[in-house]
C-alpha cells in the first residue's frame, strides 16, 4: 500500500530555496524546474487563456509542426487571418463573387475585379456585329429610301409600304449616345407619311449575321446559349417597338418588345433571347441570323400573339404590338452602339460595346462590299485591249469575300477613261468578268478602241464608281 501525507499547507523553509517535490521545484506559487511539466501532466482545459500570462509564450517555447490546422478550428470557410488595425489577429470577411484581395498599402480589402471575369468573358474574339457603331459607310452617307436597299455597310432597310425615308450616316455631338462614346448612328427620317400599314405592309432596319460566325450559339443542342443584344436607339415617337431574331436555317424566329419612354431621347435597350435547343445554324458562309428593328408593321405581322420564345416561324406573331413610325413626316427613327453577346445579361452586367478601330472595322465590312472606285481621277488598274473592241483588267480584293461577288457600276457619258498610245479611250461603264473569293475582272466592249495587245492605264471620271458586291 501506498504510503500519503495529507497536509493542508507545505511551506519552504527558507525563501531562497523553495520546496522540492520529486524533483520539482516549486517557489512563489510557480514551477521553477524547466521541462520538468509535459503534456501528460496537464487535464484537459486545466490552462485557459486566463491563466496565461501575455507574451508568457513565444515561438520560441513552440515546436516546430506543433500547432496545426485541426487545432485552429472555428474559422469559417473561406475567410483568411491577418493583421487588423489594432495588431491584433482577425478573420477578414468572405469577399463576394468575382471579388479580388487588394491592398491599399495600409489594410486589406475586397474589390471587384478588373479585366476578365466570368461576368464579362466572351466567347468571340470580334463583334458578333460588324459596323454596329454605324462608322463604315462605303455606299454613301444619304439614301433616299423608296424601296429596300443597303445603306451603310451590313445595314439593310427592307419595306413594303407607301411612305418614303431617307436615311442617313447622322454624325452624333451630344446627348447620351455621344457620350457613351458613339460618334456615328444610322437615321431614318420620314418624308413621305404611311398612316395605314395595311395586310403585310411593313418597315424594318435589319442586319444579317454570316451563319459560320454563330456555331459558338450551339443553336440546336442541350448547350444552346442564350443571346443578349443591346443598342441605343432614339425615336419620335413613344411607345412600343419590336426586333425579331429570324433563324434561316431553320425556319424559327423569337421577337421581344422595347419601349421608347421619352420622344426624341436617346435610350438605351437591352433584350434577351432564351436560348433555342431546336433547328440548326448551318457552319457556312450562308445567311444565319437577321436581326430586325420594326419601325412599322401590317396585321400580317401583328395579328397574333408576340412569339417571345422560339418557335417555327409564324409571320402573325412577329411584330405584335409594334407602333407605326411612319404616321408622320416629323417623325425620325434613330439606333448605334448595336452588340450581340452569347449569355443573358442586364444594363448592369452587360460587357462593354467593343469599339473596334476604324481600320478594323472596314476590314470585317470589305468581305461583304468592296467599293472600289468613288468618283473623280481614282486609279483603277493596267488594262490590256484583248481586241480592238474590248478592253479588260484583273482585279485583286482587299479581303476574301464571302462569295464571288458581283461587280456594281455606274453608268454615265465619259464616267471612265483609259489612257493607251497617247490619247484616251472614254468608257461609260464596265461589266463584270469571271470572280472569285480573292480576284475579278473588268471589261468594257461598247465603247472600246483601241488596238489589240496595247495596254493602258484606267481611271474613273466625274461620277464613276465601281463597287463588288458579297452581301446577301
Amino acid at each position: 500500500m501506498a504510503s500519503e501525507i495529507k497536509v493542508d499547507t507545505i511551506s519552504e523553509k527558507t525563501s531562497a530555496n523553495g520546496v522540492t517535490i520529486d524533483g520539482v521545484s516549486l517557489k512563489d506559487s510557480k514551477i521553477a524546474t524547466a521541462n520538468s511539466v509535459d503534456s501528460d501532466a496537464y487535464v484537459d482545459a486545466s490552462i485557459d487563456n486566463a491563466h496565461l500570462a501575455d507574451n508568457a509564450v513565444d515561438t520560441a517555447e513552440i515546436a516546430d509542426n506543433a500547432v496545426t490546422l485541426a487545432k485552429m478550428d472555428g474559422l469559417a470557410r473561406g475567410k483568411l487571418i491577418y493583421g487588423d488595425a489594432s495588431g491584433d489577429p482577425a478573420a477578414l470577411a468572405v469577399g463576394g463573387a468575382d471579388e479580388v484581395l487588394t491592398h491599399d498599402g495600409t489594410d486589406l480589402a475586397w474589390a471587384a475585379a478588373g479585366g476578365i471575369t466570368a461576368a464579362n468573358f466572351r466567347p468571340n474574339a470580334k463583334p458578333l456585329i460588324i459596323n454596329g457603331d454605324m462608322a463604315v459607310a462605303q455606299r454613301g452617307t444619304s439614301f433616299a429610301a423608296e424601296g429596300e436597299q443597303y445603306t451603310l455597310d451590313r445595314w439593310y432597310y427592307e419595306k413594303n409600304n407607301d411612305g418614303v425615308v431617307t436615311i442617313t450616316q447622322e454624325a452624333l455631338t451630344a446627348d447620351e449616345a455621344y457620350e457613351d462614346g458613339f460618334s456615328t448612328a444610322i437615321k431614318v427620317d420620314v418624308t413621305t407619311a404611311d398612316t395605314d400599314f395595311t395586310t403585310n405592309q411593313r418597315a424594318f432596319i435589319e442586319y444579317i449575321i454570316e451563319a459560320q460566325d454563330l456555331q459558338l450559339v450551339k443553336k440546336g443542342t442541350a448547350n444552346a446559349e442564350k443571346l443578349t443584344l443591346a443598342f441605343w436607339v432614339k425615336a419620335t415617337k413613344t411607345g412600343t417597338n419590336v426586333v425579331r431574331f429570324y433563324a434561316y436555317d431553320s425556319d424559327r424566329s423569337c421577337s421581344q418588345a422595347y419601349t421608347i419612354s421619352s420622344t426624341d431621347t436617346w435610350e438605351f435597350k437591352v433584350l434577351n433571347f432564351p436560348a433555342d435547343t431546336t433547328g440548326v445554324i448551318n457552319n457556312d458562309n450562308g445567311q444565319g441570323l437577321k436581326v430586325s428593328w420594326g419601325m412599322a408593321a401590317g396585321p400580317t405581322y401583328t395579328s397574333g400573339t408576340l412569339a417571345t420564345t422560339w418557335e417555327t416561324n409564324t409571320s402573325a406573331n412577329d411584330f405584335v404590338g409594334q407602333v407605326n413610325n411612319f404616321d408622320s413626316t416629323s417623325n425620325n427613327f434613330h439606333i448605334t452602339g448595336v452588340q450581340l453577346e452569347v449569355g443573358e445579361y442586364t444594363s448592369s452586367t452587360l460587357p462593354p460595346f467593343q469599339h473596334e478601330s476604324y481600320g478594323n472595322n472596314l476590314q470585317r465590312c470589305l468581305r461583304y462590299f468592296y467599293r472600289m472606285l468613288d468618283g473623280n481621277a481614282k486609279s483603277a488598274a493596267t488594262f490590256s485591249y484583248y481586241s480592238a473592241s474590248r478592253v479588260e483588267a484583273g482585279v485583286s480584293f482587299p479581303v476574301t469575300m464571302r462569295i464571288a461577288p458581283s461587280l456594281i457600276s455606274t453608268s454615265g457619258a465619259s464616267y471612265f477613261r483609259v489612257q493607251r498610245n497617247g490619247g484616251d479611250n472614254n468608257l461609260n461603264d464596265f461589266s463584270g468578268g469571271s470572280a472569285g473569293l480573292t480576284t475579278g475582272s473588268i471589261y468594257n466592249t461598247d465603247e472600246a478602241s483601241g488596238t489589240a495587245g496595247n495596254a493602258g492605264f484606267g481611271y474613273s471620271r466625274a461620277n464613276g464608281y465601281l463597287s463588288w458586291d458579297s452581301e446577301f
